[in-house]
């Protein structure tokens, strides 16, 4: 697996791996002994970048996490998020009291002394910038993370909260279908920061497994308009487009997403998240992808910028995301 460089400081897999899935938000989660051992797999696979948040399950998925890698802490780069609280409507609280507390309690969930990157998951509007990432430095210095990053924010909050303490990471949703981060990435080039995609196979649907708006309870996309029935069916054209690329090319159409990410510079570390060990497999092989400058084009010409129908978040999540 090649190595990649987050904030010219965190030496990462190229490819990581999103936990979420493997506890929340996709439907009925797989038994825990089975996302324990995809884990370990992923591990074996030189996946070695994981991502979790306290606020998956909640809280499940960082117990399993830390279940999955006792024993291999040395070989893991390990990342979780604070910023939520359970319940509710989503309720954001990035005060420097919770984040000392949420901090302490994913290091004890985890099983663990310290994470190498801690981000903030959502901007507490309420909570100055400033603030929050003061106390996320003090842990800082006190051993217990390596690294800080922040979660879907805009380039003006970037700017405030590296000025406090050096970001290593913005992690955002981002891929061929969702190119809003594109507008922050000269700021993050500038200061030095890392790129984290998240959902970088559009919630499955870049994989072309995703064909029918039919998904189980407790599943996020049941409330995403773009997995909207009819603009489902529009943007399956746009799949099989890009599906005729990478058979052009030997590939899968998840592979070429992911390739297509990596190609974006060697700062961008995509983490896609899933509950089969093939698609781990699958995606450790798109590291090895090299992309030309016709491979790219076509991709481009499959999948054009803002090509995509259907908001990627209902109201409720994206009144969240800091612009």
């Amino acid at each position: 697996m090649q190595q990649r460089v987050l904030g010219g400081r965190l030496q990462v897999s190229a490819i990581g791996l999103g936990c979420m899935g493997l506890s929340a938000n996709y439907g009925p989660p797989p038994d825990p002994a089975i996302g324990e051992a995809l884990i370990r797999h992923a591990l074996d696979a030189g996946i070695t970048f994981l991502d979790t948040a306290d606020v998956y399950g909640p809280y499940e998925n960082e117990l399993l996490v830390g279940r999955a890698i006792a024993g291999r802490r040395d070989e893991v780069v390990l990342a979780t998020k604070f910023g939520f609280r359970s319940g509710g409507d989503y309720p954001i609280d990035a005060s420097p009291a919770w984040a000392r507390e949420a901090l302490e309690a994913s290091l004890r969930r985890l099983g663990v002394d310290h994470v190498d990157l801690w981000y903030l998951h959502r901007v507490d509007p309420s909570v100055p910038i400033e603030e929050t990432i003061g106390a996320m430095a003090e842990q800082v210095a006190a051993g217990k993370v390596r690294a800080l990053g922040l979660s879907e924010v805009s380039a003006a909050t970037i700017r405030r909260a590296d000025a406090v303490h050096p970001i290593t990471a913005l992690q955002s949703e981002y891929s061929l279908v969702t190119r809003d981060v594109e507008a922050v990435v000269p700021t993050l080039r500038e200061l030095g920061i890392g790129l984290v995609p998240f959902s970088p196979l559009g919630r499955g649907f870049l994989t072309g497994g995703v064909r029918e708006a039919s998904f189980g309870e407790g599943d996020l996309r049941n409330t995403m308009p773009r997995f909207e029935a009819e603009n489902l069916r529009r943007n399956m054209t746009l799949v099989d487009a890009l599906a005729g690329v990478a058979a052009s090319l030997g590939a899968t159409p998840g592979q070429l997403a992911l390739a297509w990410l990596l190609a974006r510079g060697p700062d961008v570390v995509p983490i896609p998240g899933t509950t089969r060990r093939e698609r781990v497999d699958e995606n450790a092989a798109a590291a090895a992808l090299a992309l030309d400058g016709d491979a790219l084009a076509a991709i481009e010409e499959a999948v054009p910028p803002a090509a995509v129908a259907g908001a990627r978040y209902p109201e409720s999540l994206d009144r969240l995301v800091d612009r």
